[in-house]
């Protein structure tokens, strides 16, 4: 788990000549900068209408952070301006904060799990403006996994039972979480959105109903194809993510001996009966086709899916408000899409 205090960015590594070492070192120090308040000029400032906190939960064989946004009582909300949020003037704004005095005077929020991205390095931190947004304005219950990150003793199967089993244990004992386990969406982004797509499937296969999948710029190819899309070969060299990045992603997430199509939503035998899913696409992204193509199978197999593009978005564009201006449009697309799906019934009609 990241700490908070001031940090300088690490430089950027030479990602081909990357050793264990260099690569523990790096994510250490990128980590470091990530959770810090100079990140926040990038990673944008969290939602005041949403508290947060770092809490631990104990698995099977041991124990992971997660960070869990909850909303604020609406009366002790302000902006960062200290202008009373109450008084705004924008009647959606207005709406969601009746809402929200309305779900949390009740004991059981909507659950939102949330996976972070960035496979090697990253943390839940990154993502404290968007996650605190969804959990003020659904309002939620968001609670972001702070998973094993790749390295060489620990593959992309690691992180996925991370997803998995904190989304078992939180529906489990949702009465001490205060969430209503019929209203549960998942929520993922870049390695993040290839676990939460596994999650889902893994949710259809025991039964578990999701009502729906957020997946935001998605990498959900490890196996031998994973270059094998026009979008690699343009953003080869593009901002956020880089073709050696992925290469060293791949050579982490899939070690010799893996089954790397077991680890590939593209890839998995079946893509019907699963939860509604937007995905959301930036194009100057090198996964950017791995999205559409996912989108376009999910089709095919009769799962509801709207796919979004963001022209001149790069890769990890959600978590960067400070750098890219599409975030806020995106932000707002997933708060619409999740609030939609949370009011329907648990047969699909809305709610009354």
């Amino acid at each position: 788990m990241a700490g908070t205090t001031a940090a300088q960015r690490p430089p950027e590594p030479d990602w081909p000549a990357m050793t264990d070492e260099d690569l523990s070192a790096y994510r250490d120090a990128e980590n470091r900068f990530r959770a810090s308040e100079a990140a926040r000029a990038f990673t944008g400032q969290p939602d005041p209408g949403a508290t947060t906190e770092w809490r631990h939960v104990a698995l099977d064989g041991r124990e992971l952070p997660v960070r869990v946004y909850r909303p604020a009582p609406v009366h002790d909300v302000e902006d960062t301006d200290g202008t009373d949020r109450t008084a705004e003037t924008d009647r959606t704004d207005r709406t969601a904060e009746t809402d929200r005095t309305d779900l949390t005077a009740q004991t059981a929020l909507p659950l939102v799990l949330h996976v972070h991205g960035g496979g090697f390095v990253g943390t839940a931190v990154q993502c404290d403006w968007v996650n605190s947004h969804l959990a003020a304005r659904l309002p939620a219950l968001v609670v972001s996994v702070e998973h094993r990150l790749l390295a060489p003793d620990s593959p992309l199967s690691a992180a996925v039972d991370d997803g998995w089993d904190v989304l078992q244990h939180v529906m489990r004992h949702a009465a001490q979480w205060g969430v209503d386990p019929a209203r549960t969406v998942v929520f993922g982004e870049s390695c993040g959105a290839l676990i939460t797509a596994l999650t889902a499937i893994r949710a259809r296969e025991t039964g578990l109903r999701l009502r729906a999948q957020v997946l935001v710029n998605p990498a959900v190819d490890v196996t031998g194809t994973m270059f094998d899309y026009t979008s690699v070969a343009e953003h080869a060299s593009g901002p956020g993510l880089a073709e050696p990045q992925l290469r060293l992603f791949q050579r982490l997430a899939v070690p010799p001996g893996t089954d790397a199509r077991a680890l590939s939503p593209l890839y998995a035998d079946s893509l019907e009966e699963l939860p509604p899913a937007l995905v959301v696409v930036p194009t100057r992204d090198a996964v950017a086709d791995h999205g559409r193509r996912y989108a376009e199978r999910l089709e095919e197999a009769g799962t509801s899916v709207r796919l979004t593009e963001y022209p001149g978005a790069i890769h990890g564009f959600l978590s960067l408000p400070g750098v890219v201006p599409q975030a806020e449009a995106a932000r707002t697309e997933i708060l619409a899409f999740l609030r939609a799906s949370l009011a329907e019934s648990g047969d699909g009609t809305a709610s009354r």
